[in-house]
């Protein structure tokens, strides 16, 4: 079942600013073995995150640190979770991540998409149902 759909776009030049404008923004934002990446591919990354979160509701309290894109062995990508962002997940009754990444023309995008088990997770009013 899917548990939510978060969708995300960067425009790769002013992402590039923000990074040097700020230069504790990259180590907050992305783990170690993301910081080494080309920058289509960092706002690609970001782009996920922003997604994961959209996925969860924005939660408060979100460490960026605790969610991270890899790659898969068939060398697609991936959306590894721990801490905070895990937390959350398990609220929300997400069990596994499905993502696209894309970039082109300026602007990096991705597509997540949080699968789980109904009625598993958080109570109805966080799972998208309706209170009274």
């Amino acid at each position: 079942m899917i548990v939510g759909i978060g969708v995300d776009v960067v425009d790769i030049e002013r992402f590039g600013r923000q990074l040097e404008r700020t230069p504790g923004l990259r180590d907050r934002l992305f783990v170690p073995a993301e910081r080494v990446l080309n920058l289509r591919s960092l706002a690609a990354r970001f782009a996920a995150k922003e997604a994961v979160a959209k996925v969860l509701g924005a939660p408060a309290g979100m460490n960026w640190q605790d969610c991270w894109i890899g790659v898969d062995t068939a060398g697609s990508p991936s959306i590894e979770v721990k801490g905070t962002v895990a937390a959350a997940a398990a609220l929300k009754g997400v069990r596994r991540w499905h993502l696209s990444l894309s970039h082109d023309g300026g602007v990096a995008t991705a597509m997540v998409v949080g699968e789980g088990v109904a009625g598993e997770g958080a109570p109805a009013s966080l799972s998208g149902g309706i209170d009274s």
